[in-house]
């Protein structure tokens, strides 16, 4: 089976990568370290730091599994030359029915971080813009009710 592409920016990438380093070179070796020690102090058998420390491993483990699928996934956004398009890597420019405007920047799901300005190209409101020009309006359909947006700019 063909695993999904992974949308990142080339920052996203690189912050990936430097986390996978830090687990596998720092996090990795004080674990084993930590499972070393709880072993020498009372054996494992009802022994809670041990327990703690073996949760930790397995953690840390399926974390660097899953970044190492990410980044073997990975599938890079470059920014383009203007197309007037929405796409991912877009910089949009909206305003709300309230008159309020914000900046998003369209990005693939690993990287979606709504409280910078990062929304996914899979959220509601990156569907809804993506392929969308100036000018046009989009309705998002949202848990508080439709939320009525329009583009002012693409950067």
């Amino acid at each position: 089976m063909a695993q999904k592409e992974v949308f990142l920016t080339p920052e996203g990438l690189e912050k990936l990568k430097a986390e996978l380093e830090h687990l596998q070179s720092v996090r990795r070796p004080q674990v084993a370290e930590q499972i070393h020690r709880a072993k020498e102090l009372g054996g494992t058998v009802d022994n809670a730091e041990y327990d703690d420390a073996k949760n930790e491993q397995a953690f840390i483990e399926g974390r660097i599994l899953t970044i190492e699928n990410m980044i073997k996934n990975a599938r890079i956004i470059r920014e383009e030359e203007a197309t007037g398009i929405v796409t991912l890597g877009s910089k949009v420019q909206v305003r709300t029915a309230e008159g309020e405007e914000e900046l998003y920047t369209i990005v693939g799901s690993a990287e979606a971080s709504p409280s910078d300005g990062k929304i996914s190209n899979e959220s509601p409101v990156g569907s809804a813009l993506m392929g969308k020009r100036v000018g046009d309006k989009v309705e998002v359909q949202a848990p508080a009710g439709p939320i009525k947006l329009t583009i002012v700019a693409l950067k």
